[in-house]
């Protein structure tokens, strides 16, 4: 039997996420997204579609690098105004039951110590549903606003990131011991302090002497997302993560992705299958058809070139507006995203994009395919996505908001679900339970499970 095919929703707190200028479309609700309704209705659409989870995207800063200014993402609202994404994990775990939450947090400005509480607190009030997409930033405008002259460069944003881990899987994973919380009344015992370790932790980076806050979660560390491309980030990603996204404009790009990451996997000594990926893809359909090229030719006429590019430049950090329509996007090596740029300049070696090709394409669902067609057409070209590029599902970005979600829940899903190619319930427990089948815990072999307390930490 083929393997099921999986979907996350892919969502920004925002106006416009990767879709910029599509919010002027009459039917587009994206301008509710300070509406508790709005989140509450999405949450309930995914449920009912059995989505793994919603992924929340999320930047500590604006795209400033279009024009050396702001103006253009304020203008055309590219990801600003813009919202915390955590909170609104609560309010859509009240209303569901098995839905997860993928949150992104940007470890290079916040502390590990009360980021770990944070996350511990989500995991306990979800029930264990709690995801956390690990980057570590790309934009400039946001180390300003955090003291910093500019971010670190980019593989010293990854060594931050690896001690980083260490310290909250420390805290997470070892400073409690299973058992250590006896809530015993009879005897007056809530925790018992003996199996409760301070971790100890000194490094180049962090000191964290003390013991996690929080009692251990359903999970103790949240299911572990990763979405870095460049080298560095494909061996952070081999070494952590159960759950990568990937991005590319075409089947090869997509490939090719997903065999280094896989390859990477090899190397550092886990199975190639270890994680879970999921590629970005918009889907626009209709009842036939007629319907979805219909569709598809409305919400063209709302791509904004403009908007376009101030996203594809704070992607990369390359002012787009220094160049000309015509003239060939080639990759160059900067210290923001990395992926963003080579994922055009390396799709297709037969196809040379120039900067009005990439402002068009992103225009309408980022840097994924645009999959377009009735339910059977759709259900055809995922399989075929799937079947041929070796990703486990999709990262499913939107046009319109909610418009494109419930299409694929009402028209998709239950085509697949006639092929057998994707589920018809969850199944109980939690995330990392109904994502792997092996129970809330990390693998065995995760290096999470394998750091050890000092022995002075151990002792204490």
């Amino acid at each position: 039997m083929s393997r099921p095919i999986r979907f996350n929703a892919f969502q920004m707190n925002t106006v416009g996420h990767q879709s910029p200028g599509l919010w002027t479309h009459p039917r587009d609700a994206a301008h509710r997204y300070t509406d508790p309704e709005h989140w509450i209705e999405l949450a309930r659409l995914l449920e009912r579609g059995r989505f793994d989870g919603i992924f929340l995207a999320d930047v500590l800063g604006v795209y400033d690098v279009y024009q050396g200014a702001a103006d253009a993402a304020l203008r055309h609202g590219v990801q600003v105004p813009l919202n915390d994404p955590l909170a609104l994990v609560p309010l859509m775990a009240g209303v569901t039951e098995h839905l997860g939450f993928g949150v992104t947090c940007a470890l290079t400005y916040e502390h590990p110590y009360p980021f770990a509480r944070r996350i511990s607190t989500l995991d306990h009030l979800t029930r264990g549903r709690i995801g956390w997409n690990i980057v570590t930033g790309y934009l400039d405008s946001a180390a300003r606003n955090l003291g910093l002259a500019q971010q670190l460069a980019h593989d010293e944003r990854y060594d931050l990131a690896d001690e980083y881990l260490d310290v909250v899987y420390k805290l997470w994973e070892h400073s409690w011991e299973d058992g250590a919380v006896r809530r015993d009344k009879a005897d007056r015992v809530f925790t018992d302090p003996a199996k409760v370790h301070p971790i100890r932790h000194h490094g180049p980076h962090y000191q964290v002497p003390g013991i996690h806050l929080c009692e251990p979660s359903p999970q103790r560390t949240p299911v572990l997302y990763q979405a870095g491309s460049s080298s560095r980030g494909l061996g952070f990603a081999a070494k952590h993560a159960e759950c990568v996204f990937i991005s590319g404009p075409s089947e090869a790009a997509v490939r090719r992705s997903a065999q280094g990451l896989r390859g990477a996997l090899v190397a550092a000594g886990r199975p190639a299958d270890d994680v879970l990926i999921y590629a970005q893809a918009l889907v626009i359909t209709g009842e036939t058809e007629a319907d979805a090229q219909v569709k598809h030719a409305g919400y063209r006429e709302h791509i904004d070139i403009e908007a376009s590019l101030a996203l594809l430049s704070g992607w990369t950090g390359v002012d787009f507006a220094r160049h000309a329509p015509d003239s060939t996007i080639e990759y160059l090596d900067t210290e923001a995203g990395r992926g963003a740029l080579a994922a055009f300049s390396q799709a297709d070696p037969a196809r040379r994009w120039t900067v009005r090709d990439a402002a068009e394409f992103i225009g309408l669902g980022g840097r994924g395919p645009v999959i377009v067609g009735g339910p059977q057409q759709v259900a055809d070209e995922l399989e075929r996505w799937v079947d041929a590029t070796g990703i486990d599902g999709f990262n499913l970005t939107y046009a319109l908001a909610h418009e494109t979600m419930r299409d694929v829940v009402e028209l998709v899903v239950p085509e697949l679900q006639r092929r057998g190619r994707y589920v018809t319930e969850y199944t109980p427990g939690p995330l990392r339970h109904k994502l792997f089948g092996r129970g809330a815990r990390l693998a065995p072999q995760h290096a999470a499970r394998h750091l050890r307390l000092s022995p002075e930490a151990a002792a204490a």
